[in-house]
């Protein structure tokens, strides 16, 4: 597979750390890794920061390309009031696709549910939830501290449940992947998943 080549100025978006919001890629260097061609990225993120990243590792797409939600939104413009959007709520407390999607694999499904887990409800991890879930730079502009943790116990529940969904699709379908899985989640689905395992 032939690997999209970034080039300075590129706006994007890194799937699988959706609160860094948006970066612009100020260096690309060619790169290998494991024997194919790459790039080693320097990108400058909203929320992150600037970040060191392979091209071959990076779950990297344009940020026109990325899920509405986390898109950058023009300045002074809310991304969870253009167009015809769900509400705040509904946004805060869905799940990102990855987790969801009847389409991929249950090992896919199971590890993106698992990674849920990296956010709590204390002070940065909050906000970096936060910013994934409404795109926003600054997520305190549009909730109160109190509503940001209110919708993260809810939106716990909904994640909760899909980890439980989705280990025991992995455990019908394809049972050799779930002790992988588990040695690479975050320590809290480490211990959810422990549990269910146990029950078995």
């Amino acid at each position: 597979m032939l690997l999209k080549q970034w080039s300075f100025g590129d706006k994007v978006v890194h799937l699988d750390r959706p609160e860094w919001g948006v970066g612009v890629v100020s260096g690309a260097q060619a790169d290998r890794h494991e024997g194919k061609d790459c790039q080693r990225l320097t990108i400058r993120f909203d929320r992150a920061g600037i970040k060191t990243l392979s091209s071959a590792l990076a779950n990297l797409v344009p940020a026109a390309d990325a899920p509405a939600i986390h898109a950058e939104a023009p300045a002074n413009e809310d991304p969870l009031m253009t167009g015809h959007q769900p509400s705040a709520k509904e946004v805060m407390l869905r799940l990102p696709e990855p987790a969801t999607d009847p389409f991929s694999t249950p090992k896919a499904r199971l590890t993106a549910s698992a990674a849920l887990y990296r956010y709590n409800e204390h002070g940065g991890s909050l906000l970096d939830w936060a910013a994934a879930q409404s795109g926003l730079k600054d997520p305190m502009t549009r909730f109160s501290r109190h509503e940001l943790e209110d919708l993260f116990k809810r939106w716990v529940m909904f994640r909760d449940e899909q980890l439980k969904k989705a280990y025991f699709d992995a455990r019908k379908n394809d049972p050799a992947c779930i002790a992988g899985v588990i040695n690479a989640a975050p320590r809290a689905a480490q211990q959810v998943l422990r549990r269910l395992d146990s029950r078995r």
